[in-house]
């Protein structure tokens, strides 16, 4: 474990209200999801996320257990309303710490790169996918608008006037111009 109160808004899951064990668990993409455990054989968490190798998050036990009484009650969610636009990627914001990791770990992060937002993860067919996002990019500006977190993201995406967004990106340590255009999905 490496960190213990990483923000749900800091990776990009706008809304939640949960913080996130960050920890250097070996999560292989599509076969995560198993206990995070202590030394007396505990489980403290649930690994949900691999950024890159050594940067993975874990959801904390005492929200799994939350979420498993809510689910047995049959609780209801609550329906937003507002004006949502989709992009269709996982995001994660890139803190100092997160980018001073990635550049020691050699990911190809220019050292110039002091703030963005790391894809994680990009949905076939997706408006990102369409557009020509990748897993690994940087997002650093949407619209000529620094993006610093991921709530700048949701940010650009709630204003209905955007369109078609250009975006640069940081992909193999190169600056790239991309456009990707959000769908309505209310």
């Amino acid at each position: 474990v490496s960190s213990t109160h990483r923000g749900s808004e800091e990776l990009g899951l706008r809304g939640k209200d949960m913080v996130y064990i960050q920890t250097d668990a070996a999560i292989t993409f599509g076969n995560s999801g198993g206990p995070l455990v202590n030394l007396d054989g505990e489980a403290i968490g649930v690994n949900s996320m691999k950024v890159t190798a050594g940067i993975s998050f874990a959801i904390p036990i005492n929200y799994v257990k939350e979420f498993l009484a809510a689910s047995k009650g049959g609780k209801a969610s609550a329906i937003n309303n507002a004006k949502r636009r989709y992009m269709g990627i996982t995001m994660l914001t890139l803190t100092p710490q997160i980018i001073y990791e990635m550049q020691q770990r050699d990911q190809h992060v220019p050292s110039d790169v002091q703030y963005g937002v790391l894809v994680w993860k990009v949905i076939l067919g997706s408006p990102a996918h369409s557009g020509g996002l990748q897993p690994g990019d940087i997002v650093t500006q949407i619209n000529n608008i620094p993006i610093r977190s991921a709530n700048d993201v949701y940010s650009v995406l709630a204003d209905a006037k955007s369109g078609s967004l250009k975006m640069t990106i940081v992909r193999f340590g190169r600056a790239i111009e991309l456009s990707v255009v959000p769908e309505d999905i209310n």
